[in-house]
């Protein structure tokens, strides 16, 4: 008889294949010109010293982000926890929660894999935190990928379209 473990609400992943360099990559969750293509209407990175991030982020700035789709009221602050300069990327992100993104080749192809993870698991942070943040960040890949591959993006920029996937 097989026994199952139980869902570990604290994280979850998600994977995908993205026809670009790695650096690209990496450059387009680790700039503000980068992320801002593809994810966020507006990102501002701060140093640790106080004065604005031009460039690569680095570990120990500070970010505010707003997404098209919400009012500047709805916005995200948090910390970069890790940026190494090639493939692999971390920052806090919904509280306590802890994001790390890796790039790497596999199979021939280059994948970008998103941990969140540190989710509290208590019903809120297991609605809003797991099943909300784990539906966003599947379609802000998606895109990630649309936009390097294609130049396309997916997102929702009307402000009074309200309850759509991609915002």
């Amino acid at each position: 008889m097989t026994t199952s473990k139980p869902y570990d609400w604290s994280k979850f992943r998600t994977r995908i294949p993205v026809k670009a360099g790695i650096r690209d990559i990496y450059n387009a969750w680790t700039t503000k010109n980068g992320i801002e293509r593809w994810f966020l209407k507006s990102a501002n990175f701060v140093t640790a010293e106080g004065t604005e991030r031009t460039g690569s982020v680095q570990k120990g700035d500070s970010y505010t982000w707003t997404w098209f789709g919400y009012g500047e009221e709805v916005n995200e602050k948090g910390t970069i926890l890790e940026a190494n300069g090639r493939d692999f990327f971390s920052f806090s992100f919904a509280g306590e929660c802890k994001v790390s993104v890796y790039i790497q080749d596999e199979a021939g192809e280059v994948v970008v894999e998103l941990v969140q993870s540190n989710i509290p698991t208590d019903e809120k942070g297991m609605t809003s935190i797991h099943i909300g943040c784990m539906g966003g960040w599947t379609f802000y890949l998606a895109n990630l990928k649309s936009y390097l591959e294609g130049g396309i993006d997916l997102r929702n920029k009307n402000v009074l379209i309200k309850n759509v996937i991609s915002s």
